[in-house]
């Protein structure tokens, strides 16, 4: 079963200074976080900000080219976590039938904010991501999740 998430927030990883996307279900207390790379971080951001650039970055392209071959997409769904990775399916249709294509979660996220699709997590990858370690040190992993559950829901609204 799915969940729909919302993204709360855009946020630097205090520990490892990286970018990290902050989903919520707005049903429940329920958060999940997905650390991603600088570039995915600033295409997320840049749609937040309703911040348009003066040529099409890749995830417009990506959009402008669907459009243009008449796929729409649907939803998108992080559907698994393997070893510490997410993944992610873009569900799209085209020609009367549903395409499923592999993406990561950064890269589908940022073209379902462009084409105004919602975000699906698997319930079950949100129970594992709870119990994941996402770092390699048991002490920063200790320091990681207290900062996680001591997140203000002020903070989460914060872009970077």
């Amino acid at each position: 079963m799915t969940v729909e998430m919302k993204i709360k927030g855009l946020m630097i990883d205090p520990i490892t200074q990286m970018p990290i996307i902050i989903l919520k279900d707005p049903k429940s207390d329920a958060v999940l976080p997905i650390w991603v790379g600088l570039f995915e971080a600033n295409a997320i951001a840049l749609q937040i900000e309703k911040i348009s650039t003066p040529r099409p970055m890749t995830h417009d392209l990506l959009k402008n080219v669907l459009g243009q071959l008449d796929a729409k997409i649907q939803k998108i769904v992080i559907n698994d976590l393997k070893e510490n990775t997410f993944y992610a399916v873009i569900h799209m249709t085209h020609q009367g039938g549903t395409v499923l294509v592999d993406s990561r979660p950064s890269d589908a996220i940022a073209v379902a904010l462009r084409a105004d699709a919602p975000i699906f997590v698997e319930e079950e990858v949100i129970s594992r991501a709870r119990s994941v370690d996402m770092t390699r040190d048991a002490s920063e992993s200790d320091r990681l999740r207290q900062w996680l559950d001591k997140l203000d829901p002020e903070d989460l609204g914060k872009v970077m």
